[in-house]
């Protein structure tokens, strides 16, 4: 085959390259707050609002960001905040529930669709493969905010935005990507080479385009579904970066503490 007849996996790849760059330095700070159940039930409750938008608000995309996913995905923001400051010893089991209530919801929502079935895979395992360039616009925004916000001096400048970002981000990406790849994208390479250990967030951020690309390659030459391919090549990335870098037990790395992440 000629270069030219894969040059539609330009858009796939550069849609990689913008979820790593934006999801990574997010993940990181996920980890760090220890509420790592917390970008599941956002982008669970973002999926939920993009299901119920395509069902009951025909135009709910504005810019290139879907109003109705961006609602429910601020909601659950909103949720989370309050379990954190009132439930903090059982915020994990708080915020599990509340994946499974916008899981739950998810089904119901779909449940007398005929397509129900299709339509609820798309936003476990989104559709990478057939991204747009127009469709990146609004991600490659939210990609430079992101990139700006890491940037901001002081710890309380990037905790009264963390939030806002995360939804936004989380929102566009479950949009294109799906809650699997977003989950992935956020955890895998930030956990295993940052927070277990203890490198720089850009070996993290690499080590994540990286897993998006052999993903994506993996998908396109093998006709595999995109979703579960991209998933699984993060991880599998996430842990040769950590060999490589001497960070599984046995090294001579000690883990950061809580609330102390390393590589920023």
């Amino acid at each position: 085959m000629t270069p030219d007849s894969w040059s539609w996996l330009a858009a796939p790849l550069a849609a990689g390259l913008l979820m790593a760059l934006c999801l990574v330095p997010l993940g990181h700070r996920v980890l760090a707050r220890g509420m790592v159940f917390a970008d599941l039930a956002i982008a669970q409750w973002a999926a939920l609002g993009s299901l119920a938008g395509g069902r009951l608000m025909p135009s709910h995309v504005v810019l290139g960001i879907p109003v109705s996913s961006l609602i429910l995905a601020l909601l659950a923001v909103a949720l989370v905040h309050l379990i954190l400051r009132y439930l903090p010893c059982h915020r994990e089991a708080t915020i599990g529930l509340l994946y499974v209530s916008g899981a739950s919801l998810a089904t119901l929502l779909v449940s007398s669709d005929p397509h129900g079935a299709q339509a609820l895979a798309r936003t476990l395992d989104g559709d990478l493969l057939w991204v747009t360039w127009q469709s990146l616009v609004p991600l490659a925004i939210i990609t430079l905010a992101v990139l700006a916000w890491k940037l901001l001096p002081g710890e309380k400048g990037r905790d009264r935005l963390f939030f806002v970002l995360f939804a936004l981000s989380v929102t566009l990406t479950v949009e294109t990507a799906g809650i699997y790849v977003v989950f992935a994208s956020l955890i895998a390479t930030p956990l295993m080479i940052c927070h277990h250990g203890g490198g720089p967030l850009w070996q993290a951020i690499m080590a994540a385009a990286a897993g998006q690309t052999i993903g994506l390659g993996l998908s396109a030459f093998h006709d595999l579904p995109a979703g579960p391919a991209v998933v699984l090549a993060l991880i599998v990335t996430a842990l040769m970066a950590s060999v490589i870098a001497g960070a599984l037990p046995g090294s001579d790395r000690r883990l950061p503490q809580p609330h102390q992440p390393s590589g920023e």
